[in-house]
């Protein structure tokens, strides 16, 4: 009995199964008094009861964009946002630091990367791209097994009064491979909570051992499962809680070692247990989606939704309810946390889900156009009050939706098209051809996804030809990889263990105060101190710790103090040398550093050998960090600026400087116009011209909540943390009465800056692209480089206009003509890549496109000209007949082309060769035969024979052609091209 228990645990537990809502009334109702009814109501009394009954604290959603983690596309856990608690690196003074038992709803995307739902959503009753993980967290071993199993078995029995008899649980059963012990004590934990030995199961590592990714934290997982049967026949389970004990490490050899610090971390869907309570076998039927479902059928020509699937879901009407109910959830989500549909990454996946739900509401719902983006007020009143975000952005997702949608009907009715000719061309067993598909794509031309036009074809009955997708799959990624620049630098880390050693010896964390220590002299210039350290750790580049390092290894250096900027909040790290207090003339140059839980690793070469407890001075590079303090506050300004000229609803998505350069990463509703990106500068330019103070200032992290017009990232914030304000002291500034955050640049920022606007000199905006709908890339820079830069377009803005007073001018020949077009094309060319303003660049190629088409106007009316004197002469110097073949001078085979045709429009009972000498014994070949000419007599013949004559080419058809060839003896060529046409008359 236990077996077949287990094997329809196995079996049953992936998904509620496909059936009806209960209707039996011989089965008990979930409980003796009334559930929740509402989803609100569910997870509020989740929250409520880990809050109140048990002291957790309650943290906001994170965004499903995750902050710093380039593993993941969403955000597709409740853990996710504590990964770095889970790895020892959080920031001690962050806030994240002072957790010990938390618990939130958080927002999860499992759509695209190893964990996705995306080709399953609509197929089933279960599956979804987007849900809402109920969670409890307990950190550093706050409590553990017993106090984690007991809070889940009370809230399920007691709170929402799920009866004890429905409830399974299942727990690790051991792994004799990586010789882990079975986890005897969760099962001992059930078993006196008073769950009965038979509904306790024993699985192995893929069901109950739970694995942060390839390597990191890991460890057994006990599971809570819900008997949809109520005892009825065999049992029919579906997993509703996830109870995680994480006291392990995934190394990357494979193997695993005891974690430092052990953690709980639990998760439950909410869907899911909604359904429960609900007394419902599919999400779908839940009041998380009726309204949905009901708006979708009063907006659509398709008749209602029952629940159906697979061969009793006719036209599939059913799945494509699905699809867009859940797609919809997920685009309104995602897009109101700041990722819109793009063209890699996360936003591609976006993308694919956005064009798989115009699919299914077109085509199978015959949604009218515009659809789905109606949908959107449906998700923000169902979702809205537990996530402001959507209320706030509502006017923005609708708008996003509809225009994608909009722009992808035509690809997708063209697609359609495709796919039908393709067929028609396919025998009875032939498989779709991989490359078609492919052209299809979001890879290649017309955007439509993969697994899209494979559901399509499945519609039709045709396979596709997966073997050979795959191959093109894999051609794809490798030339990807040759091309792409790593995601992250490989360089050497601090693991959780290496910092779990550290924490165990008592090392102190790195004083890094020292890098805030520099100053502006009378002068002008900044001086940058030393900074005394000494050596407490020593890293190989394994990661091992070590006492020593010898002459020309690579090593990581952990010092008690440190004036070297680590990288972080989008600053590139310092770099620089030190040197031992003793031996001031061996260098050894840092390279970088980085930061893991307040600890500041420096990558160096030691030239000699370096010891732990040696006493050094470090040296950042005055020039790069200077530089990286001019991007860093010219960064804020630029933010300012943008809200200046946008409004101040525009956002910052992200940025990175270096002292290259700086990238920043904007919401906008639109493309910035060469106006706005004009203004963007000149607001720039007139704070750097005011030459206004930069304040800095350490303050309460609570004083910074509600001050209007701050700006802030979306990041975990250390307390105290450092304000950054431009022009007025802080303290004014954090007035909520001033509203001086309003009228300047004020932002938490624990970056390096200028200490007077000033040293910025200039900003210029070099480049602007759409990483997204909605998201606008600007790469700028400032001082010399955008100085240069302004030259640059100055110089090419007086070419151009040189280039326009030329064509103004006119031109009497046609090689004046044509170079007056190349010079054009050059220009083109040149403001396409130089590093000019942005704003500059788009006017000037606006004009040079103007331009280019009239000087291409005037080389054809010149051309025609020329042409008619040539005919002329031609005309004058032979007789009327049935041949002229003859030599002429012109410049270009354009040329010579229309004085053929001309010749023909006025003698059309002649066939015309004629040919053009050129420099260097090139010869230019034009023809055209006679309306009446016999049919064996073509154009396209006569000009291969003289060609091939000449050693040339011609192509043509059989009245006109053309070719080229080269030849010193030109009266042979002639006299080929005579005999030929005599011989075909």
């Amino acid at each position: 009995m236990a077996a077949s228990m287990a094997a329809a645990a196995v079996r049953l537990r992936r998904a509620i199964l496909r059936s009806p809502p209960w209707q039996d009334p011989s089965r008990r109702p979930l409980s003796t008094e009334p559930p929740p009814v509402q989803a609100s109501a569910v997870r509020d009394a989740f929250l409520s009861f880990f809050r109140d009954r048990h002291g957790h604290r309650l943290v906001p959603s994170a965004p499903v964009r995750p902050r710093g983690d380039p593993t993941l596309l969403f955000v597709n856990a409740g853990m996710n946002q504590f990964k770095p608690i889970f790895l020892g690196t959080v920031d001690p003074r962050s806030q994240m630091a002072g957790f010990r038992h938390v618990a939130n709803s958080q927002k999860c995307v499992r759509a695209g990367g190893r964990h996705s739902d995306l080709e399953d959503v609509g197929r089933d009753l279960s599956h979804h791209t987007f849900f809402e993980m109920l969670g409890n967290w307990a950190f550093g071993g706050e409590y553990f097994k017993e106090e984690t199993c007991s809070m889940a078995w009370e809230l399920l029995t007691q709170v929402y009064g799920i009866p004890e008899d429905r409830l399974w649980v299942s727990y690790f059963g051991g792994d004799p491979k990586a010789r882990l012990d079975p986890d005897l004590e969760s099962r001992d934990i059930w078993l006196s909570l008073g769950v009965p030995t038979s509904r306790v199961l024993s699985f192995g590592p893929q069901e109950n051992f739970w694995e942060m990714g390839d390597t990191g934290p890991c460890g057994p997982c006990t599971e809570i499962h819900y008997d949809l049967a109520g005892g009825v026949g065999a049992p029919q389970l579906v997993e509703l809680w996830n109870l995680v004990f994480m006291q392990h490490n995934r190394q990357a050899d494979g193997s695993l070692q005891p974690l430092p610090q052990r953690h709980v971390d639990t998760g439950m869907g909410l869907e899911r247990l909604v359904a429960v309570l609900q007394g419902r076998r599919s999400t779908y039927d839940t009041d998380l989606f009726s309204p949905l479902l009901n708006a979708i059928h009063q907006g659509c020509r398709a008749p209602p939704y029952l629940g159906r699937v697979g061969v009793a879901d006719e036209g599939r009407i059913d799945m494509a309810y699905r699809v867009v109910a859940d797609h919809i959830r997920t685009l309104s989500i995602c897009i109101s946390d700041g990722v819109s549909p793009g063209m890699s990454g996360a936003p591609l996946v976006l993308r694919q889900i956005l064009r798989r739900a115009v699919r299914f509401s077109t085509e199978v719902l015959q949604a009218p156009p515009g659809f789905l983006g109606s949908l959107v007020p449906v998700v923000v009143e169902t979702l809205g009050d537990t996530y402001p975000e959507l209320q706030k952005n509502a006017a923005q997702i609708a708008n996003l939706v509809s225009e994608d949608e909009v722009a992808f009907l035509a690809s997708l009715q063209r697609g359609r098209r495709i796919i039908d000719r393709t067929l028609k061309r396919l025998g009875p067993s032939d498989v779709f051809p991989a490359e078609v598909a492919w052209s299809l794509s979001l890879s290649g031309n017309l955007g439509l996804p993969l697994d899209l036009v494979e559901l399509m074809l499945e519609e039709k009955g045709v396979k596709l030809d997966t073997a050979g997708l795959e191959r093109l799959i894999q051609e794809e990624a490798q030339h990807r990889a040759r091309q792409a620049e790593p995601v992250q630098e490989q360089g050497l880390r601090l693991d959780v263990h290496a910092l779990g050693e550290l924490q165990r010896l008592g090392v102190p964390l790195t004083d890094d105060s020292p890098k805030y220590n520099y100053s502006l002299q009378p002068s002008g210039c900044y001086e940058f101190g030393t900074c005394e350290a000494q050596v407490l750790q020593l890293y190989t580049e394994d990661g091992t710790a070590v006492a020593s390092v010898g002459e020309g290894q690579r090593c990581g250096l952990l010092l008690d103090r440190t004036n070297f900027y680590a990288e972080q909040g989008g600053q590139a790290s310092d770099r620089g040398y030190l040197v031992r207090s003793e031996q001031q003339d061996v260098v050894f140059p840092v390279a970088r550093a980085r930061v893991y839980g307040g600890f500041i690793l420096h990558e160096a070469v030691a030239p000699e050998c370096l010891r732990v407890g040696d006493h050094v001075q470090l040296h950042v590079d005055k020039a790069w960090r200077l530089g990286c303090m001019e991007k860093h506050t010219a960064t804020h300004l630029l933010n300012w600026a943008l809200r200046q000229a946008l409004g101040p609803g525009t956002e910052q998505q992200g940025s990175h400087l270096s002292p290259e350069q700086l990238r920043f990463d904007v919401a906008t509703q639109a493309p910035l116009t060469p106006e706005q990106l004009r203004a963007v500068e000149g607001a720039v330019q007139e704070a750097v011209e005011q030459d206004e103070a930069v304040y800095v200032e350490e303050v309460a992290l609570a004083l910074t909540a509600h001050v209007p017009g701050l700006r802030s990232l979306d990041e975990v914030y250390p307390d105290p943390v450092r304000v950054v304000s431009v022009g007025v002291p802080v303290a004014h500034a954090l007035d909520p009465a001033s509203k001086a955050a309003l009228q300047t640049s004020v932002e938490l920022c624990c970056g390096t800056h200028l200490l007077r606007t000033g040293a910025v000199r200039d900003l210029v905006i070099i480049g602007e692209r759409q990483l997204a709908k909605g998201t606008t890339r600007l790469l700028a820079i400032t001082g010399e480089q955008a100085q240069q830069a302004r030259e640059v377009g100055q110089s090419l803005a007086q070419e151009v206009e040189a280039a326009a007073e030329r064509l103004n001018r006119g031109s009497r020949e046609v090689v004046e003509a044509q170079q007056l077009s190349k010079d054009v094309g050059r220009l083109t060319d040149t403001v396409d890549t130089a590093v000019m303003p942005q704003w500059q660049r788009r006017e000037l190629q606006a004009t040079l496109k103007a331009l280019q088409r009239r000087a291409n106007t005037a080389i054809r009316k010149l051309e025609m000209g020329k042409a008619a004197k040539k005919t002329q002469e031609l005309l004058e110097r032979h007789s009327k007949g049935p041949l002229i073949v003859d030599r002429v001078s012109t410049e270009s085979l354009s040329v010579l082309v229309k004085v053929v045709r001309q010749l023909c429009e006025q003698a059309p009972s002649t066939s015309v060769l004629l040919l053009s000498p050129q420099p260097v014994g090139k010869v230019l070949c034009a023809c055209q035969v006679a309306q009446g000419a016999t049919p064996t007599f073509t154009a396209e013949a006569w000009a291969l024979a003289v060609c091939s004559h000449m050693g040339g080419k011609a192509w043509g058809s059989r009245v006109v052609a053309q070719g080229t060839g080269s030849t010193a003896d030109l009266e042979a060529a002639l006299s080929t091209a005579r005999a030929y046409a005599l011989n075909q008359l």
